[in-house]
């Protein structure tokens, strides 16, 4: 049986190589179709309709999302955006591109035909593009994960052969298409691991064997039970206490009193407020996200109980910037962002309608709702020199992009604050939008960032909002933002 392909287009110099590997390919179909496949019988043609349409992969993905962990529904998100990715190549490209007609199912025992054969052409074979795309995408984000999807993806790129409806190449090309999608969407949005913080400046902690002398305080608005309940299996000597967020500050700090090490779990403001009586205690803070951005925990390397509960064991930990800003009487400090202008607008419409519609929503709907209704530029005296803004952002320690992720740190400790400036002018959603395409260190007649280590601000007008790890207050007068070097010791595993 020859593995029939229009050879017109190829110089006739290629054409007699490609043929004998044609023929090799098409000996090898027939060896796998002689071939007795040992329990296959029942297992691989359901499998591989199953896998129509990416039916199998949606399912496996829903399953791995299900496990709560933040680098679960990671994997489950990249292996569906690598298999859309190779989908969309392989139906635009691959198969138009290589007008290979399918086997002939005659070599084919019967009980192993799929009842509704493909009618689109054969090379390369789109089931194995799309197992490859998706095991590739998870294993690269989580390679637990990936090591329980490799051996489904490899069953269901055998089964195209199996089955009768490919040949051995049309599987090989499928595949190598699908891994090669996989890593161009790690080229896009990096995985969390190509952009893990340094383990500098690393310094001494309690290393707490069962958790006995860590007294965690965790807000019941975050949604904690289930992280709180693992963290207890992990470090049954540990002092866990569950409180509404309204008792939350007054918790944290009776918590301080009695505690080696203060530990915290919650979303950004929360965990805000627990570094403030950290840093006026002098104790070490152990973070577990909690919320819905979990920026800070995030960016320290933290992701979930087990993270957490290794570091503390092991009593690894850094040293890491915060951020102050001091206006009159009015002083905190930053670990994540500080801004004004259009952003503690958008914090504020964010909180009013995501109890209503979710933290996403909310945050869509209230930057359209900010953005059409805002008409006046924020007007700031910045370097003796009046300015309108639109925003001012301060990020405690530099921003950095890669692809189309958003932007993180690289380092918690580079003792400098990220300031971004978008200028007042007409039609501040363009702008803002340009600003944050462009990101960091580029200047224009719109935005412009630079990095230094104090900033200050004069002739605020009185109640302008300023936002600060999701929070808002409200100052007036003049500002000054500065950074505290290596100012709190943070629990992270150093491996």
């Amino acid at each position: 049986m020859r593995a029939d392909v229009d050879l017109t287009a190829v110089p006739k110099s290629g054409r007699t190589a490609l043929r004998g590997l044609l023929d090799a390919d098409a000996r090898l179909f027939e060896a796998a179709a002689a071939w007795h496949w040992p329990g296959a019988e029942g297992v691989l043609p359901r499998l591989s309709r199953s896998a129509n349409h990416g039916v199998l992969w949606f399912a496996v993905a829903a399953g791995i999302a299900a496990s709560r962990s933040p680098r679960a529904r990671r994997a489950a998100t990249r292996g569906i955006a690598s298999l859309s990715l190779a989908s969309l190549t392989i139906n635009t490209l691959g198969k138009r591109s290589v007008r290979r007609a399918r086997p002939v199912l005659d070599p084919v025992p019967t009980a192993r035909q799929l009842k509704r054969q493909p009618i689109t052409t054969s090379f390369p074979s789109g089931h194995a593009a799309s197992a490859a795309a998706f095991a590739a995408g998870v294993a690269l984000e989580s390679p637990g994960w990936g090591a329980v999807v490799a051996p489904v993806a490899f069953s269901v790129a055998a089964s195209r052969v199996y089955t009768g409806v490919h040949f051995p190449s049309d599987v090989l090309a499928g595949a190598a298409l699908g891994v090669g999608a996989a890593y161009a969407v790690r080229g896009l949005v990096p995985t969390r691991s190509q952009v893990a913080p340094p383990p500098r400046p690393r310094t001494e902690a309690p290393a707490l064997a069962d958790g006995a002398g860590l007294v965690m305080v965790a807000n019941k608005a975050s949604g904690t039970s289930d992280r709180v309940r693992v963290l207890r299996e992990a470090l049954p000597g540990a002092e866990i206490l569950e409180c509404d967020p309204e008792d939350v500050g007054a918790e944290l700090e009776k918590a301080a009193a009695r505690a080696r090490v203060l530990g915290v779990c919650g979303g950004d403001g929360t965990v805000n407020s627990a570094a403030a009586v950290a840093l006026r205690r002098g104790l070490p803070l152990a973070v577990l996200p909690g919320g819905t951005l979990n920026h800070f925990a995030y960016d320290l390397g933290i992701e979930d109980e087990r993270k957490l509960a290794d570091a503390v064991r092991a009593g690894e930990a850094v040293r890491v910037d915060l951020g102050r800003f001091r206006a009159g009487d009015r002083e905190g400090i930053f670990l994540n962002t500080l801004s004004l202008g259009v952003y503690p607008d958008l914090v504020r419409e964010r909180e009013h309608w995501s109890p209503r519609i979710g933290s996403w929503p909310a945050g869509v709907l209230g930057a359209y709702k900010v953005l059409r209704a805002r008409r006046h530029p924020l007007r700031v005296e910045l370097g003796g020199q009046e300015r309108p803004l639109w925003m001012l952002f301060v990020g405690n320690g530099v921003y950095h992009r890669m692809g189309l992720a958003p932007g993180r740190r690289a380092d918690l400790a580079d003792g400098l604050l990220d300031v971004r400036v978008v200028h007042g002018g007409r039609r501040p959603a363009l702008r803002l939008l340009g600003a944050a395409a462009a990101g960091p260190l580029t200047r224009s007649p719109a935005h412009a960032a630079e990095q230094v280590n104090r900033l200050r601000l004069t002739g605020l007008a009185p109640g302008t909002p300023l936002a600060y790890d999701g929070e808002v207050t409200e100052i007036g007068g003049d500002v000054l933002i500065e950074k505290l070097p290596e100012a709190l010791t943070v629990y992270r595993p150093l491996s």
